[in-house]
């Protein structure tokens, strides 16, 4: 599934000059732990997560951990460190809306992060994906797979009657039953039957009248030259 498909667009943000009293209390009051940070033409230019808070009063007290809620007094704000830019990650993982989900799960555990910027083609940020939307993938229920999988893979991708294969699937776990033309397209289907989005495993148990797997290439008669 495509990330623009998954992706939250209402996304909270804040520019690189503004206090970070108000980052914090941006991410207080939404419930997040994280803020993309943008410049003024929407473009991506680093994020300020808790992690920053908690980043920078390490640096200025070793032993003592913040917590977002006390960034809210201004009394306890580093003096060289008041801006959001001044704290910000510049380095910050992204991705294009056209992305595949599979593509930001490996991210996001690679990462160890919770959440990834969605870019559009310009590099403006269009949406944000969480783990929690990923999640929405494997929640899909077993009458859209069994849909997508009778009315999308086998007839519109492989061109097969949906009358000659019976899909059930229980918990996203898919079996096939039936019999087609050749092995190659029972192959094929079963395949792409573990791409759909939500599937967790496939049994097949087609049959097939050609194993065109094993037909023996006929070279062509030979050219006879009189």
């Amino acid at each position: 599934m495509k990330l623009r498909e998954l992706m939250t667009t209402d996304v909270i943000t804040i520019g690189s000059d503004a206090p970070l009293k108000e980052a914090a209390r941006r991410m207080v009051e939404a419930g997040i732990s994280g803020l993309p940070v943008t410049d003024e033409a929407g473009k991506l230019i680093g994020i300020i997560t808790e992690a920053d808070f908690v980043k920078r009063e390490a640096n200025r007290r070793a032993k003592r951990r913040a917590r977002l809620l006390r960034w809210l007094d201004p009394t306890g704000v580093p003096g060289s460190y008041q801006t959001v830019g001044d704290a910000m990650t510049e380095e910050v993982l992204s991705l294009e809306a056209d992305a595949d989900h599979t593509l930001a799960a490996r991210l996001m555990q690679q990462a160890n992060i919770k959440r990834i910027p969605v870019l559009s083609q310009d590099g403006r940020l269009a949406g944000l994906v969480s783990r929690r939307d990923l999640l929405r993938v494997f929640a899909r229920s077993d009458a859209e797979i069994r849909d997508e999988i009778a009315d999308h893979v086998m007839v519109e991708v492989l061109w097969i009657d949906p009358k000659r294969v019976e899909v059930v699937c229980d918990d996203g776990n898919v079996i096939l039953t039936g019999q087609l033309d050749t092995r190659s397209d029972a192959s094929l289907l079963a395949e792409l039957a573990g791409r759909v989005d939500g599937v967790v495993s496939v049994r097949d148990r087609l049959t097939w009248e050609i194993d065109n797997t094993r037909l023996a290439m006929v070279p062509p008669p030979p050219v006879s030259h009189r």
